[in-house]
């Protein structure tokens, strides 16, 4: 089974972000958690923060919740009280100890201090050091997915140069050096595929027709 990993709703708003972690979640890199609170957090400031409308980020937060259906936590709530970290936070490290999950991917780390997470043996991560992480543990599947976010762009289309700087952008200085390291001479206009692979719903790549989703079958 994949490693289990929430998400906080701060890694799940940027787009550059979400992409690479959903994409890499798609290829069972990991295994991505989240509660209808995270979710409902992602909504409400993509709304709020990144000026989306309604509609769209509904839609982009109801083909998360159809395309990965195992990754909702639910049952968590009673635990909130006991946490100790940031009041705001405290359901995210609780869905966190419920879904026996050892690590949250999180922007704000400093709102899960060493002393709450002790107790529970769970670990917190920023995204740049968790896709830093991944990098590390399996390049080839890392890099691969990268190539074919620029490759799956269409309108716009992105060169490399420019997708790894929109990464260093988004809060991803770390795992961009190592990625440029791990691909010099990738070309900088990769030939387009026909069709997307990377199986995710438009919300993830804007304006590219891509196939309609079956969704990942439920854990019996």
């Amino acid at each position: 089974m994949s490693f289990p990993v929430v998400l906080d709703a701060c890694v799940l708003i940027p787009m550059p972000i979400a992409d690479l972690l959903l994409r890499l979640a798609t290829a069972k890199q990991f295994r991505p958690l989240w509660s209808d609170e995270i979710l409902n957090e992602v909504e409400r400031n993509l709304v709020k923060k990144l000026h989306k409308d309604p509609h769209s980020a509904r839609t982009r937060v109801n083909a998360m919740r159809d395309f990965f259906p195992d990754a909702l936590v639910e049952n968590y709530e009673s635990l909130v009280p006991a946490m100790t970290n940031d009041p705001k936070d405290r359901h995210v490290l609780a869905a966190a100890v419920r879904s026996r999950a050892e690590l949250i991917v999180t922007s704000n780390q400093k709102d899960f201090p060493t002393t709450a997470l002790k107790p529970y043996d769970v670990a917190v991560r920023s995204p740049d050091d968790f896709l830093l992480d991944q990098l590390d543990l399996d390049p080839s599947t890392v890099v691969r997915i990268a190539k074919e976010v620029v490759v799956d762009m269409r309108n716009p289309t992105i060169t490399w140069n420019g997708y790894l700087e929109g990464l260093a952008r988004a809060g991803l200085p770390l795992f961009v050096t190592e990625l440029e390291k791990r691909t010099a001479g990738v070309d900088e206009k990769p030939v387009p595929r026909d069709t997307p692979q990377c199986g995710l719903p438009i919300l993830i790549v804007p304006a590219v027709a891509t196939p309609a989703l079956t969704p990942v079958p439920r854990s019996p």
